[in-house]
């Protein structure tokens, strides 16, 4: 490959794609960020090239792969919220199952052969083991889950007719924020624990809302495993690579393999912060899976990676400076 190296990023103006795209830049490649800024932050546009579109919009989406002609394609453009999708179902499954329906039926079209999918780890429900691997069952207890699911035999689909090949990042709780400051997570309105915790701690909100303390996890909590959102952006450039270098598609893990329970994350963030901070329990929410722990092994065969810098305390640290830098930000 010479000449500049094309990738275009849907969804590249939010919190795990802007990230992405510095980790693309770095390593040699231009992004082109295309989003329609619904819930992404132009200020988080900072590496390559913009085209203010909508995942849905089949016409202007053909149109940026047409005149930027990508190498790939790493997508973001989704719906996120747990609590959102059992509320309104139709339109997780219009955004996020559409949406890369759309997607596929241009890369098809114009040519682009190569996609990295953001995945979750909620397409397993409630895992019956924990490490959960990736050969475990689909069984996804939300729309939300169940909509990336589908995306998934979506691409299957696309690839057995079509030869295009994608790989499907199944992580687990995208945390932290780009130690140089730069970007971090935002989301309006905030639905993340560690944010959440943050915002109690200032008392922007009154307290921590804890759903649920009656799980069947050590604590009554539920347990997850954080990762570092500069070690997923660094496996979505391996993937992109190992695709672009004639690599068939794949399913992987993207976590650290230990977890953490909500308890377990207000109490390393007391220490953190040097503050208390308040908390009430609510009940269950609905969609929540008790535990949700990865098994990585897959990752490190398939793409050389592991979680360098997933530690919860450098997690809650690189969070914590951007939290405070992006607080006027965030009312």
């Amino acid at each position: 490959m010479s000449g500049v190296k094309k990738v275009l990023v849907t969804g590249g103006a939010g919190y795990i794609g802007a990230h992405a795209c510095k980790a693309l830049a770095e390593a040699g490649y231009t992004p082109v960020v295309y989003d329609n800024l619904f819930s992404g932050h132009r200020d988080f546009i900072r590496w390559g090239e913009f085209i203010h579109g909508d995942i849905l919009d089949a016409r202007t989406l053909r149109a940026a792969m047409r005149r930027t002609a990508p190498l790939g394609v790493m997508h973001f453009a989704a719906r996120i919220e747990v609590g959102e999708s059992v509320r309104d179902p139709g339109l997780f499954y219009r955004v996020n199952a559409g949406g890369v329906l759309t997607l596929l039926e241009s890369m098809r079209d114009e040519g682009v052969n190569c996609l990295v999918l953001s995945g979750t780890c909620a397409v397993y429900g409630t895992p019956e083991r924990s490490p959960v691997s990736e050969d475990a069952p689909l069984r996804p207890i939300s729309p939300y889950a169940a909509s990336k699911a589908m995306m998934e035999r979506m691409l299957d689909d696309f690839e057995a007719a079509h030869g295009l090949r994608g790989a499907v990042l199944r992580y687990f709780n995208a945390a932290g924020a780009d130690p140089g400051g730069e970007i971090g997570e935002r989301h309006r309105p905030e639905s993340h624990l560690i944010p959440r915790v943050f915002m109690a701690a200032c008392g922007d909100t009154p307290a921590l809302a804890l759903y649920g303390d009656d799980y069947a996890t050590p604590d009554g909590t539920c347990l997850r495993d954080y990762i570092h959102v500069n070690d997923l952006a660094r496996a979505h450039v391996l993937a992109l690579e190992k695709l672009l270098q004639g690599g068939r598609g794949f399913k992987i893990n993207l976590g650290t393999g230990r977890g953490y329970s909500v308890r377990e994350v207000l109490e390393k963030s007391r220490a953190v912060l040097g503050r208390d901070i308040p908390f009430s329990i609510l009940p269950r929410r609905p969609g929540d899976s008790p535990a949700l722990v990865g098994e990585v092994a897959l990752a490190k065969r398939a793409l050389g990676w592991r979680a360098e810098h997933s530690s919860l305390e450098h997690i809650l640290h690189t969070a914590w400076e951007w939290f405070k830098k992006d607080r006027p930000n965030r009312g």
